[in-house]
């Protein structure tokens, strides 16, 4: 989501860099963080050889009922086994500012956190980020009496506070957090400051918004002039459409996403996640990587130009191509594919199973599995392009066949000759043992939600991933702490306060 607020901090020099990579053997298995009110966090990443030996059960035993649920996975943890990544990470001393909302913002700065970089997020003393009141689900702690305190002071105000919302959890891990009022003078100051010793500012206002307020690039580059200034809107900084705001829903039914989801027969349907945002996110924390190498190199900022609505045209892909090239105009095929036949969700006799066969040679073997071989040597099947002209048929013949048999008894006759896999909702992708070898859950103690579970970082580098160094903050949490690293004297905090420049 675009159109709303967003600032983020993300560049080294080629000098900066050389002191940005501690020894290895800093990077130690059960990461701790210091900070006085949150306790220690563990990342849980789990060599594949030791949650193999915990929990072996291929396709076919986890099709419809894993063996492994949720608890088990939890048990299943083996800390011992973690090694620390092959490098460190690349954007430690690195400082974000982060002006950004909801979702394809906070997206993009978690990633550049995830490397090692300071981001702090900048948040209305009031309600923070949107997607704190987005609920529920909320977390809760099982015990409070398990908790922290809080800061001393702070007693009151965290009691105050709603609980912490799930989607605000999923796209926070390992930021600070201040409050700040962008609209007084004394806000304008702090953000000041905090951009003078940072390297990349994002954010996710209306094109123009920031400028008329003091924060624009043009204005932040008079304070850093080396900043990497990055701007996530609905539509871009220029064009017709540039004033209005963006929304993931909408600039999927705007830039041919919509169109192209779901069943021929039936109206566009919305993908399960806002793909267009999170594919956003994905570009711009590319861009800015590539922005900070660019300034090692020349010694330059650049202002990063981005839009949900360009993110979505290029992410198109073959769509896009099919039109440019031979101008074929895309239709809805459900779960199939325009080109490839079969390569589709099929019904079983207790569920579904995608099946792609891509190519001949895994069609002959389907037929065979199928127990109807003639269908490969049939020269209305016999080829990709045949069983594309004759489509339904096909998959009709096909669907009958599948029906006979449970999910589970086709993926252990297709044993993985050909790509073949179950269903999956939620609770099974989680207890998939794949996932569990590959450690995509990640423990972290909150210090108002008690412990909590969050997706890992999706990449790992050479033995393990990147440590989450942080769990989500709390709203404010290290406003004080920040401010003291700017330099600012505790009664120059408490005027700030009083003046309601920051939240309490």
């Amino acid at each position: 989501m675009a159109g709303v607020r967003a600032v983020g901090v993300a560049a080294a020099t080629a000098n900066q860099a050389a002191h940005l990579r501690p020894p290895l053997g800093n990077i130690i298995r059960t990461f701790r963080y210091r900070d006085s009110h949150s306790r220690s966090l563990v990342e849980h990443n789990l060599s594949p050889s030791s949650t193999r030996k915990r929990c072996r059960h291929d396709h076919a035993r986890s099709a419809t009922s894993p063996s492994c649920d949720t608890a088990s996975t939890e048990n299943a943890l083996d800390l011992s086994s973690r090694q620390p990544p092959s490098i460190p990470p690349p954007l430690q001393g690195v400082k974000v500012v982060d002006l950004t909302r909801v979702l394809a913002g906070p997206y993009c700065t978690m990633l550049l956190a995830d490397l090692g970089a300071d981001v702090i997020k900048i948040e209305h003393p009031k309600g923070g980020d949107d997607t704190r009141a987005w609920g529920p689900p909320f977390a809760q702690p099982s015990s409070k009496s398990s908790l922290p305190p809080p800061p001393k002071g702070k007693e009151d105000y965290w009691a105050s506070l709603p609980p912490e919302s799930a989607y605000f959890l999923s796209v926070n891990r390992s930021k600070r957090s201040i409050t700040v009022d962008l609209k007084s003078r004394e806000g304008l100051a702090i953000i000041k400051r905090l951009v003078q010793q940072a390297d990349v500012v994002v954010e996710n206002y209306l094109p123009g918004k920031l400028a008329s307020m003091g924060m624009g690039y043009e204005q932040m580059k008079g304070w850093k002039h080396d900043i990497i200034y990055a701007s996530i809107t609905g539509y871009g900084q220029t064009g017709p459409f540039s004033p209005s705001a963006g929304y993931d829903v909408v600039i999927a039914a705007d830039a041919g996403l919509f169109h192209i989801t779901g069943e021929a027969d039936r109206p566009p349907v919305k993908i399960g996640v806002a793909m267009t945002d999170l594919t956003t996110g994905l570009y711009v924390h590319g861009a800015i990587m590539a922005a900070l190498i660019g300034r090692s190199k020349t010694g330059q900022g650049v202002h990063i130009d981005a839009s949900l609505f360009e993110s979505q045209i290029a992410s198109l892909a073959n769509i896009a191509s099919n039109y440019l090239i031979a101008g074929q105009e895309a239709g809805r095929h459900g779960t199939s594919h325009p080109s490839i036949v079969p390569y589709q969700v099929f019904p079983t006799k207790d569920g579904f199973l995608m099946v792609g066969a891509g190519n001949d040679g895994q069609f002959k073997l389907l037929a065979s599995l199928l127990g109807r071989p003639d269908l490969a040597a049939d020269s209305r099947y016999s080829t990709n392009i045949a069983r594309v002209a004759h489509r339904d048929g096909l998959i009709a013949l096909l669907s009958s066949l599948l029906q006979q048999h449970t999910s589970a008894d086709w993926l252990a006759q297709i044993n993985g000759r050909i790509p073949a896999a179950p269903i999956r909702n939620i609770a099974q992708t989680f207890a998939h043992p794949q996932a569990r070898a590959r450690g995509v859950v990640t423990q972290v103690d909150h210090p108002r939600a008690g412990r909590i579970k969050i997706a890992s970082p999706a990449v790992q580098y050479g033995e393990s991933k990147m440590p989450v160094t942080r769990p989500p903050p709390v709203l404010g949490q290290h406003t004080d702490e920040v401010l003291a690293e700017l330099a600012y004297s505790e009664d120059e905090v408490r005027a700030l306060r009083q003046a309601g420049a920051i939240g309490r």
